[in-house]
């Protein structure tokens, strides 16, 4: 590893909050590393002892690919998760799993804040600033 990625990994570990800057930030790793088909491919089938040398080449280059994503994905995520997902064989099944977990608000809080903006009006004598603001602030 990189001193660069070493710092970048360091100074936003995931904790279960701020989960759209640390994808961000991962997938930028994976990309100047050249690893984010990782993310993107299948892993591909073990290949029998029949096979010539070039095709075992090219899975092992993917399966060493995967265990490096890997490697920064679960340097970069709180003791807890990585307990968690340092099982997982992959780094696509560890973010997919992440992503389902952390990636999108619930529905029944999408519901609170939809119902907020609906029914929420500004007050006669306010200050449109704020109220933009706490509209924002909701989104």
């Amino acid at each position: 590893m990189s001193n660069s990625i070493i710092q970048l990994l360091a100074s936003d570990k995931f904790n279960e909050e701020g989960y759209s800057n640390w994808k961000s930030n991962i997938n930028t790793i994976l990309v100047v590393d050249d690893l984010r088909f990782v993310l993107t491919k299948e892993r591909p089938p073990v290949p029998s002892s029949t096979v010539t040398r070039n095709v075992r080449d090219v899975y092992d280059s993917c399966i060493r690919a995967n265990e490096k994503a890997r490697a920064y994905i679960l340097a970069s995520i709180s003791d807890v998760l990585n307990k968690k997902y340092e099982v997982i064989p992959t780094a696509r099944e560890i973010m997919a799993s992440l992503q389902k977990m952390f990636g999108q608000p619930s529905s029944s809080v999408r519901h609170e804040t939809i119902k907020y903006v609906y029914v929420t009006r500004m007050k006669d004598g306010t200050n449109v600033r704020e109220h933009v603001l706490d509209m924002n602030g909701q989104f």
